[in-house]
């Protein structure tokens, strides 16, 4: 089985800690552990070449950091790697879900996406390896719950209630991506597991204090 709830709020850095460094790079990605997230979370595409680049938005010619480099990186490090699996639908023909799960580790790292598909394939491909579904308006917390380890939810439209059921429903729910203190706190009352945030030393100073 996959990894069991963790035992306090996780703090994941958006991106790496965005707020202070350009976003998906390995200057963010350093900082994150130096502000004391448990994770860091980061984008991923296929190019045509096969390389798995690590960019929110489809990746132009400047874009050159792959996943690879980042698990290089990380190497050494206790830090989690949450690893977002974007538009998948657009390279799944090529094994961008397969390409990713293979490199991840099944003890600290997660897989997640928008995509329902995706999220079912990376669970049935590595079934020990945590899978995220972020919730849409066709993917609820129930149907999640048949294949998920966690839930994402967005912190426009999380409400206690649906975080009640995730727990319920034995989902590890988190919520993106929240950068105010007060909100952070309320969120973490509340009993989410795993807060994204661009300012993760905000986050980890809440998660200490509460």
């Amino acid at each position: 089985m996959p990894p069991t709830r963790p035992e306090r709020p996780l703090v994941i850095a958006h991106r790496g800690a965005s707020a202070y460094a350009p976003e998906n790079t390995i200057e963010a990605y350093e900082l994150a552990v130096q502000c004391g997230a448990d994770c860091i979370e980061l984008d991923v595409h296929l190019d045509r070449g096969g390389r798995l680049l690590v960019s929110a938005e489809p990746p132009g010619p400047d874009i050159d950091l792959t996943l690879e480099d980042v698990l290089s990186w990380r190497a050494g490090r206790e830090v989690r790697l949450f690893v977002e699996l974007k538009l998948p639908h657009r390279y799944r023909a090529r094994g961008v879900v397969g390409a990713v799960t293979r490199l991840l580790d099944e003890r600290r790292d997660a897989v997640l996406s928008f995509e329902q598909a995706a999220v079912r394939e990376a669970h049935r491909l590595r079934p020990r390896l945590p899978v995220v579904q972020h919730l849409t308006s066709h993917v609820s917390i129930v149907r999640s719950s048949a294949y998920a380890w966690g839930v994402g939810f967005d912190d426009a439209r999380v409400t206690r209630a649906g975080i009640a059921r995730a727990l319920a429903l034995h989902l590890v729910p988190t919520v993106y991506t929240v950068n105010d203190p007060a909100r952070m706190a309320q969120l973490v009352e509340w009993g989410v597991q795993g807060i994204y945030s661009d300012r993760p030393d905000v986050l980890r100073r809440v998660v200490d204090s509460s």
